[in-house]
Parts: C-alpha cells; sequence; structure tokens
C-alpha cells in the first residue's frame, strides 16, 4: 500500500535534465559592493589588462553598448532565464557576453574574471577551433574579450531575488567563423 503513494509521487515530480541549484559561499560578510560606477571602472579595468596580456589594443567603454547591455541584462533578471539575446543584436552588430551568479555573492572583477580564465583553454586558430578541449564554449568569452578588432565594450548589470546577471556589449563584433582571435 506504502508502494503506491510513492509511485504516485514520483509519477507526479518534474523531470529534471539539468544539475541542482548551487548556491556559492560568499567571502564577505555583506553582499558584493554594487554601482554603474565601480561595475565600469572594474569591467574595463578586467577587460584591457587581458588584452594587454593579448598584444591588443585597449578598448573604449561605450554609453551605448552599455545602455542596450543593461536593458538585456534587466530583461533577463525579470524573465529569471539566462540566454543570449536573438541575432544580429545593434547596427553595427555586437557581441555579446553574458554571466550569471547568486545574487550578491561575487564582485564585478570576480565575473570578468571567469571569462577570462578561459584563456587556459585558448588556442589562437580560426574559430571555431580555438580550444584545447574543442569545445567552442570553454573559450567564447575570452576570445570575444580579445577580439583583434573589437574596439568598444560598454556592460550591464541587474539582480532579482535569487540571482545577478552581468551583460556586456561588444562593436565590431567578434568570433567570427573562420576568423583568428589575435593577429
Amino acid at each position: 500500500m506504502l508502494l503506491l503513494p510513492l509511485l504516485l509521487l514520483a509519477a507526479c515530480s518534474p523531470e529534471q535534465d539539468f544539475p541542482p541549484r548551487v548556491i556559492e559561499p560568499r567571502r564577505f560578510e555583506e553582499d558584493a559592493p554594487r554601482g554603474e560606477t565601480l561595475m565600469k571602472r572594474a569591467l574595463l579595468t578586467m577587460h584591457n589588462t587581458a588584452r594587454l596580456s593579448a598584444r591588443v589594443p585597449e578598448l573604449a567603454w561605450d554609453d551605448a553598448l552599455a545602455r542596450d547591455a543593461t536593458a538585456y541584462a534587466r530583461e533577463l533578471a525579470r524573465r529569471g532565464v539566462f540566454e543570449h539575446s536573438k541575432q544580429p543584436r545593434g547596427n553595427p552588430p555586437q557581441g555579446e557576453n553574458l554571466w550569471t551568479g547568486t545574487h550578491g555573492a561575487y564582485r564585478y572583477d570576480e565575473m570578468a574574471q571567469h571569462w577570462i580564465d578561459e584563456q587556459r583553454f585558448f588556442v589562437n586558430n580560426p574559430i571555431p577551433n580555438v580550444s584545447r578541449s574543442g569545445k567552442f564554449g570553454d573559450v567564447g568569452h575570452y576570445t570575444q574579450i580579445v577580439w583583434r578588432s573589437t574596439t568598444r565594450v560598454g556592460c550591464g548589470f541587474a539582480s532579482n531575488r535569487r540571482d545577478d546577471y552581468l551583460v556586456c556589449r561588444y562593436t565590431p563584433a567578434g568570433n567570427v567563423f573562420g576568423q583568428r582571435a589575435l593577429p
């Protein structure tokens, strides 16, 4: 008799085709510091430090790209989803990097560092064959950051009660099929 309720419960439970949610431990007591000026400074510094290491020119901040990125970050937070925006984005086309994590658990520089850490898998071959792992997704954020012809970046940030969302937009867009990220 006990078996029937367990079978019914199992049959009514939604299937999970994704891993269980992980709530990251915080490295500090309060939420990570936030603010537009702090975000701009941290992200531009992180991007340009990575570009300096790759021997490509620095990026300039673009307020129009930042507005587009902020609007999309707000949409992601409102909808509670994590997905790239529809292409093409903008005119001229914009590249896009996305990041999400537990609300308040990460500083802006830590968010960008996740993208930059992809450098360990990077091989400067034509897109999409740029990863030691064989998976473009393992390096695609990094390649957009260091893409040789990209000159401008703008980022936006939004949160909901559960998650933070960071969106950065780039022009000219990188990750062009058949081209190399670096000279």
